[in-house]
């Protein structure tokens, strides 16, 4: 079976623009359903793919967080360069952490965080979460052989050696938490590993941000796009971005 990779996506409506970032070992359709949500509520989206996501587990493991993060700021400035003076941004898990280290970096109108990392993990999780993605992608492809495919063996072929380098692109995000001041709006699964609940508290904590605040979906996990609630979820961003006053 031939696997159609996934694409960057640039929904034009209104004046207002948000920046979509999706997670580690996801794609740009974890949040194509908010971006074609928000769209219909008039507001512009732009969701980059990061480099290496939503194809082969080999290309991914060549590529690292640096070059991830490049594909964010060009995202960021594809709105701009789009006429877009007044950004928002909203991402999921690592797109999370990402929106964060975008508020820290750049100009930034607002950021929702849904289900980000904000607490060391060790390199091993993240190791876990590169062989379920080369599992599930031979499954997909339909190359999957459960005798040959098993976890341990996979593992062996999908080291990625740049993960103590995205742990600490994490944790340098999350000391510079209290720089920000845009508006943050936080989002949590109480379905979720409790390792991403008390990640939310924690950047609620840090960010200095006069508007700031937590909404916890209880019948959610991880992936709040694509959950059972994700309605609500989107309807909760939605309201966050016309809560704040935007030029015209």
């Amino acid at each position: 079976m031939k696997i159609i990779p996934p694409k960057p996506f640039t929904f034009e409506a209104g004046k207002r623009a948000v920046l979509l970032l999706h997670g580690f070992t996801g794609n740009t359709n974890d949040v194509k359903r908010l971006g074609r949500y928000l769209t219909d509520r008039n507001y512009t989206v732009h969701a980059p793919l990061y480099k290496g996501h939503g194809v082969d587990p080999k290309t991914l493991i060549q590529t690292n967080p640096t070059e991830w993060w490049d594909s964010v700021i060009e995202g960021y400035d594809t709105l701009h360069s789009l006429g877009y003076e007044e950004i928002a941004v909203a991402g999921v898990s690592l797109g999370g952490i990402f929106s964060l280290k975008l508020g820290v970096e750049r100009p930034t109108k607002a950021i929702v965080t849904m289900s980000a990392p904000a607490i060391a993990k060790s390199p091993e999780s993240l190791q876990q979460r590169i062989v379920e993605y080369a599992i599930n992608y031979k499954k997909l492809a339909g190359t999957y052989n459960p005798t040959e495919d098993h976890p341990e063996r996979v593992a062996d072929l999908v080291q990625m050696p740049s993960l103590d380098y995205l742990q600490g692109m994490i944790n340098d995000t999350s000391n510079k938490l209290d720089t920000i001041q845009a508006p943050v709006h936080i989002l949590r699964g109480l379905q979720d590993d409790d390792y991403y609940c008390e990640s939310a508290d924690l950047i609620y904590s840090a960010v200095k941000s006069r508007i700031k605040s937590v909404k916890t979906f209880i019948n959610s996990g991880h992936i709040l796009t694509l959950g059972q609630e994700r309605d609500l979820v989107f309807e909760e961003v939605y309201r966050f971005f016309e809560g704040l006053k935007w030029k015209e």
